[in-house]
């Protein structure tokens, strides 16, 4: 009798560990990289283990300081009899430099809140090695058309078409003794930089979808600016190669690290297919005005 009431009372006992052990709640935040250049995707993965019918509210998952959601896929969930494992995986990245933190985020089971760790992440800027060879930006390949084979003949009949034109156009052409040429106005580095803004704001590309495009003019505006008011060659050097260059002119340092970021945003753009917010191409470009505006004065050469 004594040895039953022991196996029974041994019972009782595991099963009670058991319930206690799958009743626990674990929650876990971890990254893939804690050190990335500016605009480096870091994958962010979030785990959680509860007991079976337990209310559960998620992470709240609306904004992380310093960082952007590239990505934010499902949360996926696995189901036994000790409990339910859900996991969600994002992706992140950031455009500030510095050493930034991914807070505590909040689980809450039946009203309780479980706490993830916090993870430290470095933001850098890219190595610059000057002993390295130049390594031009290569040009994005389109997937050819099949219907482009009749361009070639379009082509030609336009050439043709604009080839009588002009001969007719030479033929009934009469010079004007006397006349004299007027010299084209030339306008100013800073002059034309400035009409090439407006310019750029009047076709409104980002609202038009052509987000890549309105970036492209924006670099290219201070490109030429530079180019022609500083006598620096910009037009076949990569961005980072530009920052560099910028970096020994007597801007600010909250200029230069504001101009530096909206670069970096438009390689992003450019060639990894970041879509950006409104407010950040209407910041850009008042950052590239600016720019523009300071670069200008003596006191910056």
């Amino acid at each position: 009798m004594k040895r039953r009431c022991k196996y029974i009372l041994t019972i009782i006992f595991l099963l009670t560990i058991r319930s206690f052990l799958t009743a626990q709640v674990y929650v876990k935040a971890s990254v893939d990289k804690n050190k990335v250049v500016i605009g480096e995707p870091i994958t962010l993965t979030l785990e959680a283990y509860i007991p079976l019918g337990q209310q559960m509210t998620w992470f709240p998952l609306d904004t992380i300081p310093h960082f952007e959601f590239l990505k934010k896929a499902a949360p996926d969930t696995v189901e036994s009899i000790e409990g339910k494992k859900i996991t969600q995986v994002l992706t992140i990245t950031s455009f500030d430099s510095g050493n930034w933190e991914i807070p505590q985020l909040e689980l809450k089971v039946s009203k309780q809140s479980y706490y993830t760790d916090t993870s430290l992440i470095d933001v850098g800027f890219t190595p610059f090695d000057r002993e390295a060879d130049y390594r031009d930006i290569k040009n994005i390949l389109e997937v050819s058309n099949p219907d482009t084979k009749y361009i070639p003949w379009a082509i030609g009949a336009a050439v043709l078409v604009s080839l009588a034109l002009v001969i007719y156009f030479l033929r009934k052409r009469k010079t004007v003794a006397g006349v004299v040429k007027k010299e084209p106005k030339r306008f100013s580095p800073y002059e034309e930089a400035m009409h090439a803004l407006a310019e750029l704001r009047k076709k409104g590309l980002p609202q038009n979808g052509q987000v890549k495009w309105y970036y492209t003019e924006l670099n290219d505006i201070l490109r030429v600016f530079v180019f022609r008011k500083l006598n620096i060659a910009t037009m076949e050097k990569t961005n980072e190669e530009l920052i560099m260059q910028l970096r020994d002119l007597n801007l600010s340092r909250d200029s230069f690290t504001r101009l530096a970021q909206a670069l970096r945003m438009s390689d992003s753009v450019k060639f990894a297919k970041y879509q950006p917010g409104s407010a950040d191409n209407e910041k850009n470009y008042e950052i590239i005005q600016s720019a523009i505006q300071t670069l200008n004065t003596p006191e910056t050469l």
